[in-house]
């Protein structure tokens, strides 16, 4: 499954930014705990436009990856909903940009709006490549018992289950201990 390159990587930044919720992360800490933490994640995520680096500016980064991480497991319908919502809520504006050596993309907000409502409408316009195409099962939580980790399966047979190999190992294992149990 191919989505535009710009759809694939707000795709993949939502993932990431919805992985550092305790129920998701490695050690079952918040990895956004901090502005620091924030910074580290826009590092590996390039994010144009205005950045407050603030605590203010944290907390409306919390409510908008809550509000990310439900409206990825809703139904088509539901998330039709929740992404328009978004996008009324910044009075969003679809327009065409070229900057920073990306080729044209396209954005909804100013670069002066607030991070976390840029971040609302570039998932929300991210998810509406992916309600278009119907393809919101390809928009999964990891299949581990013990992880809500999102994750976003762009494989050509659709059957990938866990958020990390990590998890899948250990599903993988525990499993395999199951097997080896009942035939002993």
């Amino acid at each position: 499954m191919r989505f535009a390159p710009d759809t694939e990587e707000s795709l993949a930044f939502l993932v990431a930014l919805c992985n550092t919720d305790p129920s998701a992360s490695r050690g079952g800490d918040d990895e956004l705990a901090t502005v620091e933490h924030l910074q580290e994640l826009l590092g590996k995520h390039y994010y144009s436009g205005r950045i407050d680096g603030d605590e203010a500016e944290l907390e409306d980064v919390h409510r908008t990856r809550a509000l990310l991480r439900r409206v990825w497991s809703l139904g088509r319908d539901d998330a039709v909903e929740a992404v328009n919502k978004m996008l009324r809520d910044a009075q969003a504006l679809p327009h065409l940009v070229r900057h920073d050596g990306l080729d044209w993309h396209m954005h909804a907000t100013e670069p002066t709006s607030p991070l976390a409502e840029r971040m609302r409408v570039e998932a929300a316009l991210a998810l509406i490549d992916v309600i278009r195409m119907n393809e919101m099962a390809r928009l999964r939580v990891c299949e581990a018992d013990d992880c809500e980790g999102l994750l976003l399966d762009l494989s050509r047979n659709g059957l990938k289950r866990f958020c990390t190999v990590r998890c899948g190992n250990r599903m993988n294992m525990i499993a395999f201990r199951e097997r080896r149990a009942t035939e002993s």
